[in-house]
């Protein structure tokens, strides 16, 4: 019997056999080359893939529908022939379920030839801008561009519940040489999951991949990507950032709320609070507590929640555990207009393995080395950044960036930087890779580190940098232009470690150990530093601040209470995780809330009111601030007082600001009659007591100041004698009268 018409149309227009043989095993690699409307010699042919269908129609124009035919030897392929190139939507039928539907292949390409450039480059600043999932109108119908960077790939298709997971139905269009991969699906919207199907250079089906540049995710343990619209979002925060850049001078009073949102408060039923949630609760306490940022451990989205976000896979994803990214901006809104600063940590330094990552990303070692002497990280079992690759470099790079722009973050707390500096970092000889001199040192991510500080505070030269960096490398918060690596600040984890030591031996042992407390002035104005009570000293058995201090309960109180005197009146920007400020007593703990029931004992709250007290008076007394890098900001008046564990130095701000005057005593003795001397005449007020009844303390102290007298004494021509309780910082304020 001779075939009729439409089904010579269709045998015309389909494609190859052997095409046709890939179409429907899910490995044709260039599906926008034979689906769609293409040029035929007897006009054009159009090839339409919907497996399942048993009928499918093409409609033209406002009604005009043409039938067409299904090809046999590819189910789910239905072919005519149309006379012109015109616009089409397609009617399926399955059963008594009909649909109508845009065709993704009869959209041309959204990239523009600029934007390969660049990302091909490595030269787009703003990556995220192209690639990732962008709701947009695109030759005048809605739908949802998704772009990717794999250049190994044999194939990348999209995925989704929009297409029953079926990677056979949305092949992706190869963008030339560039290694991106795009496609336009109509009709998709904020809310849809998606993944990646890749098949790697030997053309094998790999895990299915979340988006590296996708803005949202699945809440855990669930692992897809969210399509996020992030344009169109109006800022009420005007006022702070116009004045940012006074509140991260290095002159400034900086003291900083580590916090991980998951654990910091939980709600009924143990449920960790919202971004809405916490733009009150949260911004609201810490602003309270005087306190000027709020730092977050990681939000970026990540798989376990036992890394606490350390171990990111979303890395433009704010964490669905706690809202959407609107939602995220919206307590960062609130942090603003209360006068606060939020810091972000961020993790260039690795990556973990989960299948769904970046690890084997396109069946290569895209993102990271493929020698484990340099591309597997030892102590955290996961792999570390290709900072060698300009499209590794420019996706991180833009990726600060993003952060900094498209969620008005005020800074970035870098992890780890001291596993980026060096090729043999926790690595036994024969087990690293020396660099092309023959040395530690790692080049790349040394060029990385500084380039991305150089860009970000090109670009917002109002944010800050802050480097987690524990060995002497040198220059780590100098200008790049100066040889430094281009931070802002640096945490001073020997300042850190030092004292942490002193306050933990016994008293009557602190004698033998007092240079603990005065080694760090000799390289405290080296950097740019920033004195860090994190996280890290109060996990994986190492107990709470108030459980390292040694002695009873009155003494662990007491130590703790005149340790943070210490920190608050040492140089140095300030950092204590959450739950220091009021002595939690057990350790972190990241499943569950801090111990807020404890605020009802008079101690613990006694520690947070001198906590407050202390922002405060550090905010408002600039010799406390304002000379924090610089040597002229500090001196010894008696830093050699082993017998007794007293320590007695000065704070300097400006000529015309008045001067600080401290003294601690690190003993459980009381010492009346005490003689300071002191840098001017007159009357010093005691500002601040750690031992007020208040805190916690005795209410031992000097009735509201101290005058001084003509009796030289430690350098000084003026002194004056003063009652130090045990354990206690005392701060003295130059010449404010007590009439």
């Amino acid at each position: 019997m001779p075939r009729s018409k439409t089904s010579q149309d269709a045998l015309r227009a389909a494609p190859p056999a052997d095409v046709m043989s890939a179409l429907v095993a899910g490995q044709l690699a260039e599906p926008f080359q034979y689906l769609g409307l293409r040029e035929h010699p007897d006009g054009f042919a159009l090839n339409v893939f919907v497996p399942g269908a048993d009928e499918v129609t093409c409609i033209t124009g406002k009604s005009s529908r043409t039938p067409m035919v299904p090809v046999a030897e590819a189910p789910g392929l239905f072919s005519t022939m149309l006379r012109k190139a015109q616009p089409y939507r397609v009617t399926a039928r399955n059963g008594e379920t009909t649909w109508t539907f845009e065709d993704p292949y009869r959209f041309g390409q959204v990239l523009s030839d600029d934007d390969i450039y660049y990302l091909g480059e490595g030269s787009m600043h703003r990556l995220w801008s192209a690639l990732g999932a962008h709701v947009i109108t695109h030759e005048g119908v809605d739908g949802v561009h998704f772009a990717v960077w794999a250049p190994n790939a044999a194939r990348v298709a999209l995925v989704g519940d929009f297409n029953v997971w079926d990677a056979r139905r949305h092949g992706m269009r190869r963008l030339g040489q560039s290694g991106i991969w795009e496609i336009f699906v109509p009709g998709l919207q904020v809310g849809d999951v998606y993944k990646y199907a890749i098949h790697g250079p030997d053309g094998q089906a790999l895990p299915l991949k979340a988006d590296p540049v996708g803005f949202g995710s699945e809440h855990p343990p669930r692992t897809g990507s969210v399509v996020r619209d992030l344009s169109g979002h109006t800022w009420d925060d005007a006022r702070w950032m116009a004045d940012r850049s006074n509140r991260h001078d290095i002159d400034t009073a900086i003291s900083i709320y580590e916090v991980n949102l998951a654990s910091w408060k939980r709600a009924p039923g143990n449920r960790p609070l919202s971004y809405t949630e916490l733009a009150t609760d949260l911004v609201d306490y810490v602003a309270d507590m005087g306190f000027t940022h709020i730092e977050l451990m990681p939000i970026t989205e990540h798989p376990f929640d036992g890394s606490w976000g350390y171990q990111p896979i979303g890395m433009y994803a704010p964490t669905i555990r706690h809202g959407t990214p609107d939602e995220f901006r919206a307590l960062v809104t609130a942090a603003h207009n209360k006068g606060l600063g939020v810091l972000l940590d961020w993790v260039p330094a690795h990556f973990p393995l989960d299948e769904h990552g970046l690890a084997q990303f396109d069946g290569t070692h895209l993102y990271d080395h493929a020698d484990p002497r340099e591309g597997f990280h030892q102590d955290w079992n996961t792999a570390i950044y290709n900072f060698g690759r300009r499209e590794v470099v420019n996706w991180m790079r833009s990726n600060a960036l993003y952060w900094l722009e498209e969620y008005h973050l005020d800074g970035l707390r870098v992890d780890a930087v001291a596993s980026m500096l060096y090729r043999d970092y926790s690595r036994a000889d024969g087990e690293w890779v020396p660099n092309a001199d023959g040395g530690r040192e790692n080049y790349e991510n040394i060029a990385f580190l500084r380039d991305t500080n150089s860009f970000v505070y090109g670009e917002l030269p109002d944010i800050m940098t802050v480097a987690e960096e524990s060995t002497a490398f040198p220059g780590v918060s100098r200008p790049v232009y100066l040889g430094g690596l281009g931070f802002g600040f640096k945490w001073n984890m020997g300042w850190m470690n030092d004292t942490l030591r002193y306050m933990q031996e016994d008293p009557i042992n602190r004698k033998h150990h007092h240079h603990l407390m005065t080694f760090g002035i000799h390289y405290a104005f080296s950097e740019n530093f920033v004195l860090p009570i994190s996280h890290d000293e109060v996990v994986h058995g190492k107990g709470s601040m108030l459980s390292k201090m040694p002695g009873n309960t009155w003494e662990k109180f007491a130590n703790l209470r005149a340790y943070y005197g210490f920190m608050w009146s040492h140089p140095g920007k300030k950092l204590l995780f959450m739950g220091q400020e009021f002595a939690q007593a057990a350790e972190w703990n990241h499943n569950q809330s801090l111990d807020w029931h404890l605020l009802d004992d008079p101690d613990h709250a006694g520690v947070q009111r001198l906590v407050r007290d202390l922002n405060q008076l550090y905010r408002t007394t600039p010799a406390l601030h304002r000379n924090d890098v610089r040597p002229g900001g500090f001196a010894w008046l008696d830093g050699g007082d082993t017998e007794h564990s007293v320590y007695v130095y000065q704070r300097n701000g400006d000529p015309d600001e008045p001067r600080v005057v401290v003294a601690l005593n690190m003993t459980p003795v009381e010492r009346t009659d005490h003689r300071i001397g002191l840098p001017g005449t007159g009357y010093w007020r005691e500002a601040l007591n750690t031992d007020a009844t208040e805190y916690g303390g005795g209410g031992r102290g000097n009735l509201g100041g101290v005058r001084t007298d003509d009796t030289e004494w430690m350098g000084q021509a003026q002194s004056a004698r003063v009652t130090l309780p045990p354990l206690s910082a005392v701060i003295l304020i130059e010449g404010e009268d007590d009439t």
